[in-house]
């Protein structure tokens, strides 16, 4: 099973489970994770560090 499939599949098991809450945070941690990561080596990033 690829990466697209484990994440399609729980997108199914929220709307399954009517756990509609839980969508808002995964987008914000993913958003932030990739915030994260594509700052990592950049000139940005000691300001990026500096809101944690």
């Amino acid at each position: 099973m690829n990466k697209s499939g484990i994440f399609l599949e729980f997108l199914k098991f929220l709307m399954h489970q009517k756990k509609y809450w839980l969508i808002p945070i995964i987008i914000v941690l993913v958003l932030l994770g990739a915030l994260l990561v594509f700052t990592e080596n950049s000139v940005v990033s000691p300001f990026v560090y500096s809101l944690f």
